[in-house]
């Protein structure tokens, strides 16, 4: 029989994808006021993969990832989404946008093996967790590099889009590092 132990500490990270410049501020203040200071933020990168979202987001859109300082617990994850759905709504109340969507936060987490995403939508590789959230692997990493499966989208499979979950993954490393420097302290 196996032993049960609690899993590490993961990096919760969240994809911001928008293509109004004050979206990617406004989302950081209001996610730093639900899961603390961002540690790391990607550069605002061209988001061309898919035209999935055109209807409700319109064109030329950009996505940003934040990932947040705090070591973070995976069990908690499914309550994110429902965070990044409030905040997603907020945003387009607050905003003069003409799209419906003009903001979509997307969370996960990052651990040293993988890179999880969670979702409203459930499909043939997604696990259920609750309150009608999803997860799915999106990457692992294996042999000093990130790899895809069948359903990672197109994006994530991008060079720059890696390097970025790699410094991400050196990030998490250090903060366990120092984590268990302070327990034993």
């Amino acid at each position: 029989m196996g032993k049960i132990e609690q899993p590490r500490p993961v990096l919760l990270i969240a994809a911001v994808t928008s293509r109004n410049a004050d979206a990617f501020e406004w989302t950081i203040e209001q996610t730093e006021s639900h899961w603390g200071p961002v540690a790391l933020k990607s550069p605002i990168f061209d988001f061309t993969e898919t035209s999935f979202y055109t209807e409700s987001m319109g064109t030329e859109l950009k996505k940003q990832f934040l990932v947040f300082e705090k070591l973070f617990d995976s069990g908690q994850i499914a309550s994110t989404k429902h965070t990044s759905n409030d905040l997603e709504t907020a945003y387009a109340a607050a905003s003069d946008h003409p799209e419906s969507r003009p903001a979509n936060i997307d969370p996960g987490y990052i651990t040293e093996a993988k890179l999880v995403l969670v979702t409203t939508k459930d499909r043939d590789h997604r696990i259920y967790l609750q309150n009608g959230i999803y997860a799915e692997v999106t990457l692992h990493y294996r042999a000093k590099q990130w790899h895809s499966s069948r359903w990672t989208y197109p994006d994530y499979q991008r060079e720059d889009f890696q390097e970025f979950f790699s410094r991400c993954r050196s990030h998490l490393r250090q903060a366990i590092r120092d984590h268990r420097a302070v327990e034993l302290d």
